[in-house]
């Protein structure tokens, strides 16, 4: 497996903590934008309550149990072969730093320019350094008379016989004071050899075992998180991860109506390209079975009103764009994965016959949000997802016709939203609702430069290339942390980290 050291990241990486005990110190995420509060005129994702199932056990390994991989915990860092250092901090004249083993997957601590009495340990996260467990302070040392500076033993990051995707953090205080100062959060570079690798392993870092979902992010959320994961896999290479597709799907299968439908009809779509994409890696014919019930589960909620389409839920009281662009795509793909069918490649084609006349296409051939109940354009946001699952619908439908009108309707509708001033601003993408987008809207970009990538890979100029690396190096220098998690606002500056904001960025790097 090819490793190389990944750069610093441009946010800020030192925070002192002051506390008046020997207590696990806050985390070391730089502090939340001042930008709070949303504007009355501020457009916000449509809501929908959360459907993810309850989490029913604890999460993750132990980060304080004793755990061996190549080497086991405690092992000297004479030892080591590779010595790099990617976060330090300062406090009273002291520097505290973070030392990686990068062939071997281990870390040290460090405290140099000190004295006598001073202490030293390791921090070790199994959730990107939100929790790390209580007194977790691993190889806790402290420095001897006559010296200044000290180190603890190694510890691994990872621990892969529990598939626990870890994070190292350099703590210390001065002997003869009770203030604390911690590094920032940061990792080997297994797992994490490049831009995407790394971002894949940032967005794993959320990932619940015991629950085969994201943390920090919601149901439907989590199919697109797994999506993006799934296409890492075929992108880079990097098998790693694969165990997390056959664990969402066994602890998740029955829940709701089972087969990952429920009351939203967008969410079963969402999850039913999930499990195309599972197939497509893996074979594994009980994914493209739950795909085909996603699909039929959408076709009950079609019907006349407004002459044809898909409700976005079973309340049966709006129809709008993504459900039916997602109705699109999952027919259109199981069609071309499905010896002899006829039935779904006709469900994509009166899909898309429908919604091409439907209204919601407005005179910028920008997609908005859905229809009136008069059936009318309601001209609510153009958000970029109903400009990017579009996208990838009309390319998996040209795959299964072979019509090149639909590749020619689909650069019309990429050239309009990669050109937009509104939706880009400075030439880089923005969601209408930043810096504030709910539970919801931080996923959004994602969907888009998936279906953006997806064009660009079947047009012969590829004419979004430089469109998605422009995004990808703007979200790279300017908004990610020194675990390569990403925020919000890929013109930075980062904000927060969560599992939907760095779904996004990886499918973003996925595609570029």
């Amino acid at each position: 497996m090819p490793r190389s050291v990944l750069s610093a990241a441009l946010v800020p990486a030192l925070v002192v903590v002051v506390a008046t005990s020997l207590v696990a110190p806050a985390s070391a995420e730089p502090p939340p934008s001042p930008e709070t509060g949303v504007s009355a005129a501020q457009p916000q994702p449509p809501a929908k309550p959360d459907t993810t199932p309850a989490i029913r056990t604890a999460a993750g390994p132990n980060p304080l149990a004793t755990i061996c991989n190549r080497y086991c915990d405690g092992r000297d860092p004479a030892l080591a072969p590779g010595d790099r250092e990617p976060v330090a901090a300062s406090l009273f004249g002291r520097r505290f730093s973070l030392h990686v083993n990068d062939t071997d997957a281990m870390g040290w601590a460090v405290v140099t320019t000190g004295a006598a009495g001073d202490q030293v340990w390791l921090d070790r996260s199994f959730d990107g350094g939100r929790t790390w467990g209580s007194g977790s302070r691993l190889g806790l040392t402290t420095t001897p008379a006559g010296s200044t500076g000290w180190r603890t033993l190694m510890f691994n990051v990872d621990d892969w016989a529990n598939h626990g995707v870890g994070a190292l953090r350099a703590c210390g205080k001065a002997g003869d004071r009770p203030d604390i100062v911690c590094t920032a959060w940061a990792r080997s570079t297994w797992n994490a050899w490049d831009r995407r690798t790394a971002a894949a392993t940032g967005l794993m870092m959320f990932y619940r075992n015991d629950t085969g979902l994201f943390d920090t992010t919601g149901w439907w959320n989590s199919a697109n998180a797994l999506t993006a994961v799934v296409d890492g896999i075929r992108v880079s290479g990097m098998t790693s991860y694969q165990y997390v597709i056959a664990n969402t799907y066994d602890r998740n299968v029955n829940a709701g109506i089972g087969q990952f439908r429920n009351d939203y009809i967008d969410d079963t779509g969402w999850w039913a390209l999930a499990w195309i994409a599972a197939y497509d890696l893996t074979g594994d014919g009980r994914y493209l079975a739950t795909a085909r019930a996603g699909a039929d589960y959408m076709r009950s909620y079609w019907d006349g009103v407004c002459g044809g389409g898909v409700w976005w839920s079973t309340a049966r009281g709006y129809k709008n764009a993504i459900t039916n662009e997602l109705y699109i795509k999952v027919n259109a793909a199981l069609h071309n994965r499905i010896a002899g069918d006829t039935s779904y490649l006709q469900r994509a084609r009166d899909g898309w016959s429908w919604f091409a006349a439907s209204g919601m296409i407005n005179g910028s051939n920008l997609v908005n949000d859905g229809l009136t109940s008069g059936c009318a354009n309601n001209g609510q946001v153009a958000w970029s997802y109903n400009q990017g699952v579009i996208l990838n619908a009309l390319t998996e439908l040209n795959r299964a016709t072979g019509d090149a009108a639909l590749l020619t309707r689909a650069r019309q509708f990429a050239n309009a939203s990669t050109a937009n001033a509104g939706l880009n601003p400075g030439g880089i993408l923005r969601e209408p609702c930043e810096p504030n987008c709910g539970a919801d809207g931080p996923s959004f970009k994602g969907a888009y430069v998936r279906g953006l990538g997806v064009l660009n890979a079947a047009l012969s100029d590829h004419p979004y290339t430089t469109y998605l690396r422009r995004q990808a190096d703007s979200a790279y220098a300017t908004d990610r942390t020194t675990l390569d998690q990403y925020g919000l606002r890929w013109a930075g500056p980062f904000d927060q980290a969560d599992a939907a904001r760095q779904q996004s960025t990886l499918d973003l790097l996925n595609a570029a």
